[in-house]
This record gives C-alpha cells, structure tokens and sequence, in this order.
C-alpha cells in the first residue's frame, strides 16, 4: 500500500487554527473563534495601529523593510503571535496564494530598494500619484472600509493584476481608500 504525503506540512504558530473555530480563524492571543470577530478585532487594532504610526514617523520618513515589519507588528501583534517578523509557511486566503515563504525576505529587500525607496517620503504628490504608489507599497494610515464588502472583489482582482505589475484596478481601489480617508479626516474635525 502506497503511502499518501501532503506537498506542504505548514506547523507552528503561524498555520494553526484557533481550537473550535472550525479552521475559519488562525490561532491567535484573543482566543477568537469567529471569522466576524476577528474581522472586528483586526479593524480596531489597525486603527490603534494608525494612529500609533502616525506618532511614531515623520512625514518625510523613508519606510525600509524593517519599519513594514514594525507596522505590520504594530497593528497584529496584539493579536497574533507571528506578527511582525516574514512568515515562514505558505498560506492562501480566499483563494489567492500570497508569496512563496521562502521568497519573502528577498521580496522585501527588493521592495524596500525600489518601491519605498521611489515612494517614500511621499511628498507633493497629488491623490492619483498616492494611488499608484499605495498600489505598489500598500501601506497604512489609512480607511481601508472601500475594501470591504463589494470592493474586496475588486481589491483581490487588483492583487492579482499586481502581481504582473499591472497596477491599475489596485490603484483605483487605492483611490478610492484615500477619498474614504480624506472624508473621515474632514468629519473629524468639522
């Protein structure tokens, strides 16, 4: 009798699910089970996460690889215990396979030498520019609600179409998240 092997054994923190979720949720430091709750739990530490940014780098800040594992800490590490550091296993959500594991420290050192590098600081620039941008580093503060709901559809068609440096539909999405953006902040201080 043969002898069935998976490809890939993923193990560790990182490709675990939280105990009664089904194997809807990764493991995580809030023992959340549902799929909503963490996506309510996720919105408010990004918020949190925004604004602790915005504390924590100048405007003329040129982001490295480093300062996206910070943030990327900063917003999940309330949550999971991997955040902040490259992943070491492969994982897929909703059907779109995010980068090899092994690939991704070469993947950050060459989007902090190109695209941060070109991008950041970002000044003067008008909201069509951090459109393109934002489709390149995608990076925070910002009101990612467009994202949501119908806009998830065309965000991951974007991520899709960026992966072959067709970058038009993320940037649209982009756009839209930066009027989101633009409004809140006006709202917020009418």
């Amino acid at each position: 009798m043969r002898r069935v092997t998976r490809k890939y054994d993923a193990a560790g923190p990182e490709a675990d699910f939280e105990p009664g979720s089904r194997g809807r949720v990764l493991r995580n430091l809030l023992a959340i089970t549902r799929v909503r709750d963490m996506e309510e739990a996720e919105s408010q530490a990004l918020e949190i996460a925004q604004d602790e940014a915005l504390r924590r780098f100048a405007a003329d800040h040129q982001f490295t690889a480093k300062d996206i594992c910070i943030l990327h800490g900063m917003w999940l590490g309330p949550i999971y215990e991997w955040a902040g550091r490259y992943r070491r296993v492969n994982l897929s959500k909703a059907g779109f396979q995010f980068a090899h594991a092994p690939l991704i420290e070469n993947l950050m050192a060459d989007l902090e030498r190109n695209s941060l590098h070109q991008h950041t600081p970002c000044r003067g620039a008008d909201d069509v520019d951090i459109a393109a941008a934002l489709a390149e580093v995608h990076v925070p503060p910002l009101d990612f609600s467009p994202l949501l709901g119908r806009g998830k559809r065309n965000y991951i068609a974007g991520i899709h179409a960026a992966l072959n440096r067709d970058y038009a539909t993320l940037a649209d999405a982009f756009g839209r998240v930066i009027a989101r953006s633009r409004w809140r902040v006006a709202s917020s201080r009418k």
